[in-house]
């Protein structure tokens, strides 16, 4: 995610402080689709117990649910922007990590009308933003299960006293889903936390001559009675913030490339122009960054750009970024694309475990910004370290991106001292070994989750070096550090 930021004029690209919008499976890799159980009924000597409330974050403890691991989602919506209506039916595939007598959803705001688990009437109740599901019978940990909810009501946004709101937002026009660290709880019942990555699968029903855009691959779109359905299909793993929809009248550009389709959309309301050219690039940036970060991990490209007023910040939704129209009122900016796209490699491909790491993906997006710059000949990345290091104000240097603090998630440290510390990193180690280590984290972990201390663990291997003061210093110190030697 990146909030709107002015420019800094320097010889090269400098982004000076902005306020900042809402800009798995733990063992790297997402688990099947479940199917439901075929096993034998439960044993009543089994020990069934309620699933946590929460994922076990210490920064978010009430985000996401714990008890099974989900493999797919399939969401159904259809939506009325005239009267704010949204309808629903959402199919969750996932598998039981231990003896479930009960399980919880995240849903905000919406009426639940029937739920069912493996084809049985189940019971629910509502805890404020928590879905509470009790299964006809136990469900027995390693058995996969299918739980389908039925919903309506008029989606409300999440707001957070600290971060803002993310969420549902009715627009003129239509609606968009879109937020960090919280949003999809907002239109479909989710286990809203990055830790559990799954597939999706969204059908979104408008009203004809409205566009509804996903994630994904477009599936294709069916009218019928007045009503266009929008088919679209992320196969892989995908954190649920990242998921989104933009419900609205859009300039729309589709194509191929490399094999994989391509598709953007430009809200009408913005005069074409800066923001059409600037997304038109996508593919060439992306290009780009696969030379530095390996292989592009995802099935289609794209992007859209917003004109909300409410939405102030681009925000790396997976395989089509969402950018605010401020973004290109000054003209074309593929840095913010270089930005957005790297995330598709580092915060969606290599998720997050914890929030409290979210260094890990703003931290590399904004160094690839430098790198873009670089490779267009607008200042090299050493520069760019120069004018922050030099320039940073102190409430920068004392507060550690490594831990950062709920107030501070989405902070300048967060991002550009982040990024002075991938460049720290580069220096120590030397070109070959960090771009071996980029290259080699992307790989490793793609379509799974991370951790700080598994990064600096890979560095130390492919670099042959102790790196534990490096990070100690730049990741977690409350003090600006001695600048590298090298530089």
């Amino acid at each position: 995610m990146r909030g709107v930021r002015q420019g800094l004029s320097m010889g090269i690209a400098v982004m000076a402080a902005a306020a900042l919008g809402l800009t798995g499976c733990p063992s790297g890799e997402a688990p099947p689709a479940a199917s439901p159980s075929v096993s034998a009924a439960p044993s009543p000597s089994r020990d069934y117990r309620p699933g946590a409330a929460g994922a076990g974050d210490e920064y978010f403890p009430t985000y996401g649910n714990g008890g099974y691991d989900v493999g797919a989602y399939t969401v159904k919506v259809r939506y009325d922007p005239r009267t704010d209506q949204l309808s629903g039916v959402t199919t969750v595939r996932a598998a039981a990590t231990m003896d479930l007598a009960s399980f919880h959803l995240d849903l905000a705001g919406l009426t639940v009308s029937a739920v069912t688990v493996d084809g049985a009437p189940a019971t629910h109740v509502r805890e404020k933003n928590e879905l509470v599901i009790t299964p006809a019978s136990g469900l027995t940990s390693g058995n996969g299960f299918v739980a389908e909810v039925r919903y309506a009501g008029k989606p409300k946004t999440l707001r957070n006293a600290v971060l803002g709101e993310g969420g549902w937002l009715h627009t003129d026009e239509g609606a968009i889903a879109l937020g960090q660290p919280e949003s999809a709880s907002t239109w479909f019942p989710v286990n809203d936390h990055p830790s559990d990555k799954a597939t999706y699968d969204f059908e979104i029903t408008v009203p004809d001559g409205l566009t509804a855009v996903s994630n994904g691959v477009p599936g294709g779109k069916s009218s019928a009675g007045g009503w266009t359905t929008w088919k679209w299909a992320e196969k892989a793993p995908m954190a649920s913030y990242l998921s989104m929809v933009a419900i609205g009248k859009f300039r729309l550009t589709t194509g191929v490339h490399k094999g994989r389709p391509v598709w953007s959309a430009v809200t009408t309301s913005v005069p074409r122009g800066a923001a059409d050219r600037s997304i038109a690039q996508t593919v060439r940036v992306a290009d780009y960054l696969e030379s530095v970060f390996g292989p592009y991990p995802f099935d289609a490209y794209g992007g859209v750009v917003v004109s909300d007023p409410r939405i102030r910040y681009a925000l790396e939704t997976q395989s089509r970024p969402v950018y605010s129209a401020g973004f290109f009122r000054r003209g074309e900016n593929t840095e913010v694309v270089a930005h957005e796209l790297a995330h598709q490699w580092f915060g969606n491909s290599v998720a997050l475990t914890e929030w409290q790491d979210i260094w890990l993906n703003e931290g590399l997006a904004s160094y690839a910004e430098w790198l873009w710059n670089e490779h267009n000949g607008r200042g090299t990345a050493k520069q760019a370290f120069d004018v922050r290091y030099s320039g940073m104000p102190a409430s920068v240097w004392s507060t550690p991106p490594g831990k950062p603090g709920v107030p501070n998630l989405f902070s300048r440290s967060v991002y550009e001292r982040g990024a002075m510390t991938v460049h720290a990193l580069r220096v120590a180690v030397g070109d070959p070994a960090f771009f071996e280590i980029v290259k080699t984290w992307a790989a490793q972990k793609r379509d799974g989750n991370a951790v700080t201390a598994e990064f600096v663990a890979l560095a130390e291997k492919i670099s042959d070096k102790q790196l534990d003061a490096l990070f100690d210093t730049w990741l977690y110190g409350t003090k600006r550090p001695a600048r590298p030697a090298k530089l």
